[in-house]
């Protein structure tokens, strides 16, 4: 389906210019939200055993056997513009979110692309409950997201223009300047793709966590400096990060981001992170697994 051309029709029908609702749409992203327990048809499988390629090994962290967490038959997915998921096959997603969080090493996340037409079996190489969990099927919605600092969020609506770094307070005008009519199309957005009702398992696509983000952009100006590429004063560094997170938000999206049940915590998420162009050119093992522990 054409969101885009969905979202234009209902805006201009509003009197929105066409200009204005270009550069809004630079900025919405749809997220596929995956549930449970509705009549929907099923795009996907939660926990239980998964179906991988005849010969395959399960999945491991060079030691030991990964937790599956869920697969999608990407053909049944509702295609979403300018998101380069493949067109058909499966994606499978495996997380030790454990020592994700505790490492923050690549190793203990593995997303594994299925093409379609490829001969698969039940995987038989782990039945511990660590490591397979409650199986159950999931359908498919959408949802809007918009980023951090849109200010699309009811919750902001009342921050004072003072706590904002100067970065931000530029952000914020540039907005105002180009979007005058944002809360209208964030309304519009909203009522096309409505916010979450209930519990969600998993969205897929979206907007990458904004703190994920930022230590990639710490990282990216850490290394940059370490080879002389750039000095950056120490007063500097927070500002100078904040600019990088900005220009790498446009660059990666949220492959997926889920929950995962665990007794000792608070919460505990899971998420995969992607460049667009990893996504489209179909580099998926680029894919960077990422785990928050919250007691």
């Amino acid at each position: 389906m054409d969101h885009q051309g969905q979202l234009r029709r209902a805006a201009l029908a509003l009197g929105i210019p066409d200009d204005e609702v270009s550069r809004f749409i630079q900025h919405l992203r749809l997220s596929i939200r995956l549930s449970g327990g509705s009549s929907g048809v099923p795009v996907g499988q939660f926990g239980g055993l998964p179906r991988l390629p005849v010969g395959m090994d399960w999945p491991s962290d060079g030691v030991s056997p990964l937790p599956f967490i869920f697969s999608v038959d990407c053909a049944a997915l509702p295609r979403v513009d300018g998101f380069g998921l493949p067109a058909d096959g499966s994606l499978l997603f495996f997380l030790n979110h454990e020592q994700a969080a505790a490492t923050g090493e690549r190793r203990y996340g593995r997303v594994v692309y299925v093409p379609a037409g490829t001969d698969t079996e039940v995987a038989t190489g782990s039945t511990d409950d660590a490591f397979v969990g409650e199986q159950y099927d999931v359908d498919a919605t959408l949802r809007a997201e918009f980023p951090g600092w849109f200010g699309a969020d009811e919750d902001d609506e009342d921050e004072d223009e003072d706590d904002l770094s100067a970065f931000q307070q530029q952000l914020a005008r540039d907005l105002e300047r180009d979007l005058p009519h944002l809360d209208e199309l964030c309304a519009l957005a909203n009522d096309l793709w409505p916010p979450d009702n209930g519990y969600a398992s998993a969205y897929i696509g979206g907007y990458a966590d904004e703190e994920v983000i930022k230590s990639f952009a710490e990282q990216t100006l850490a290394w940059r400096e370490k080879t002389g590429e750039i000095v950056i004063p120490v007063a500097k560094w927070y500002s100078h990060v904040e600019k990088e997170t900005h220009r790498l938000t446009s660059e990666w999206v949220s492959l997926a981001h889920f929950p995962v049940d665990h007794e000792l915590y608070y919460r505990s998420d899971g998420s995969f992170v992607i460049r667009h162009d990893d996504l489209a050119a179909g580099r998926l093992d680029e894919a960077f697994s990422v785990a928050e522990l919250i007691p």
